[in-house]
């Protein structure tokens, strides 16, 4: 039985909404919970596995109404192994390394399933280079990377999902003019599933999404990138999911600039993100999310116009996009460390970071 686009979008979205008060009750039972100290926003203990919803949402959904292909079984097969890693790090704690191994094993289940960034691109001119032996590690890398991104800006109520799910609908655009319609509906359903929780995580939230949620989006998006956004032979297809994971990206990349330059451990945490620079210059917690809800919605943007744009004007596109990040993050302090702009009103900040 043939079922409509749409139909399955508003199940995913009403699944996650229908579960996430269940998975709630469940963190609290087995506890799953992030307790209030000075730095952190909330005043009572809060569940924290409610990435455990989308999960559910999403699963289920392809599931029933997607064919089981070689791709979508390794998909869902990682993304179990990863969402369980992520319950019992936010249930019991897991040491980095744990982690890492997890996420590495959930990676390698992809590259089994046939997930391969098999070649990149010249910068300028035509061929490519194809990665032979090293598909595999780079294809690790590049899951890990953006599993651990998503995961690092899960730092105020609703900002890894918003921006996740601005990430999954800008992923179906580009893959929709491409012609990938497995991806189109995978990100789809992704963002719905994100969407139904998103009422109970958004500020002031009932439920964090934990690392079972943003090592589980990371893990999606980063593999959904490879499905279909990098079989261009163009720089420019290689550039594109960059550019729509924009923020966990270029926020992960400029921390491991910033802690070098100033003599810091590389692994060691700040409070130089980018939420925490825009929440000392003044903006609230709410603010703060939304502001960089529209900077995704801007790379979203540019990446669909990437998608479209002559090999010459993407080029310069890409310059300049790259001259307005470096220039912005040096000013808010995301790349110094040292805010260089205050808003002219600027009050206290009213809410912290949870980390």
């Amino acid at each position: 039985m043939h079922i409509s686009l749409p139909v399955i979008l508003l199940c995913a979205c009403l699944i996650s909404l229908g579960v996430t008060p269940l998975v709630k009750k469940l963190a609290y039972k087995i506890g799953a919970t992030d307790a209030p100290d000075a730095r952190k926003v909330h005043q009572s203990l809060m569940p924290r596995i409610g990435g455990l919803g989308i999960y559910l949402s999403f699963t289920a959904v392809v599931l029933l109404t997607q064919e089981l292909t070689t791709q979508i079984v390794g998909l869902l097969l990682g993304g179990t192994l990863i969402v369980l890693i992520g319950v019992v790090d936010d249930t019991f704690g897991l040491s980095p390394k744990l982690k890492l191994a997890g996420q590495i094993a959930a990676a390698f289940i992809l590259v089994h399933f046939g997930y391969r960034v098999h070649f990149i691109t010249y910068p300028f001119g035509e061929g490519v280079i194809f990665l032979k032996q090293f598909s595999i590690p780079v294809t690790i890398l590049w899951i890990i990377g953006v599993t651990n991104a998503i995961n690092l800006i899960d730092g105020l109520d609703g900002l890894a999902a918003g921006t996740s799910a601005i990430a999954a609908v800008t992923m179906a655009v580009v893959a929709w003019i491409d012609g990938q319609i497995l991806v189109t509906v995978l990100a789809l359903i992704l963002a719905a599933s994100i969407l139904g929780f998103l009422r109970y995580n958004f500020n002031p939230a009932q439920i964090f999404m934990g690392d079972s949620g943003s090592l589980f989006l990371g893990f999606n998006l980063g593999a959904m990138a490879i499905l279909g956004l990098t079989k261009g032979a163009t720089i420019i297809s290689v550039f594109i999911p960059i550019v729509i994971l924009g923020i966990p990206i270029m926020d992960t990349l400029f921390a491991i600039i910033r802690r070098f330059y100033n003599g810091k451990p590389i692994f060691q945490p700040d409070k130089k993100h980018l939420h925490h620079c825009l929440l000392e210059i003044g903006l609230t917690h709410k603010q703060t999310v939304l502001v960089i809800y529209a900077i995704d919605l801007c790379l979203g943007g540019s990446a669909v116009l990437l998608s479209k744009l002559s090999a010459a004007h993407s080029y310069m596109f890409l310059i300049a996009l790259t001259v307005i990040t470096i220039v912005g993050a040096n000013k808010l302090g995301v790349l110094s460390g040292k805010v260089s702009y205050q808003l002219p009103t600027a009050v206290e900040p009213k809410f912290k970071t949870r980390s």
